[in-house]
């Protein structure tokens, strides 16, 4: 039986960043102190026909990973992890379209946090690829999630307040099995202060390969 080509390690690895809506991730991501590619910029846009909608509704069902573009968002992560820059949709929620393209530059780091709620849709497409260090979902208590999220999406003006408060409460009653989904796909359900000692590890295994 002939075995798989070994697959050679890339120039720089990801840390997939999940977590519900509202979880904390952009803001953790942030005090990580690493380059940062988000990938909720991979959402399809308004007028795309395959965008799903929620059973019974009218509404665009935003949190199906239906509603997003995981092959575009793994092509620019392999390309950044490779090369170590890569372009990436500027992203309006407002209106639900792309409206420009920015670049992200690793600068040398050895790590990059791609952040976004269907991260853990592509653990396993990372790990085949050599490209993932970490897969972590930041989890926390529903009500303070649901809190959080309404607090940002209000002050962001992301969608009409109706969308918002229906989309809210459905997502504060499925939290739990959001959770449970990810994990399944390969991340790692814990607060904030282990995804950071998670994250440091990984830098430090990196820099371990990488100087030994």
């Amino acid at each position: 039986m002939s075995s798989l080509p070994d697959i050679p390690p890339s120039p720089a690895r990801v840390v997939l960043l999940t977590g519900p809506s509202g979880s904390g991730k952009s803001s953790f991501a942030e005090r990580c102190g690493l380059p940062v590619l988000c990938l909720d910029d991979f959402y399809k846009e308004i007028d795309d026909p395959t965008l799903p909608l929620v059973p019974d509704t009218s509404d665009v069902d935003w949190d199906s990973p239906r509603s997003w573009d995981a092959d575009t968002a793994l092509a620019a992560l392999a390309e950044l992890c490779t090369t170590g820059r890569t372009g990436v949709p500027v992203y309006d929620i407002s209106t639900s379209s792309r409206t420009g393209v920015k670049e992200v530059d690793l600068a040398g780091a050895p790590l990059v946090i791609a952040e976004g709620i269907f991260a853990a849709e592509i653990v396993g497409r990372c790990r085949e690829r050599g490209l993932l260090a970490d897969a972590i979902c930041l989890r926390g208590r529903p009500a303070t999630t649901f809190r959080r999220r309404l607090v940002r999406d209000l002050r962001e003006s992301r969608k009409p307040v109706g969308f918002l408060l229906r989309r809210g409460w459905r997502l504060m009653r499925s939290e739990r099995g959001i959770v449970g989904r990810q994990v399944r796909l390969g991340a790692h359900a814990c607060g904030p202060s282990e995804a950071a000692a998670r994250v440091a590890g990984a830098l430090g295994a990196d820099t371990s390969v990488r100087t030994g």
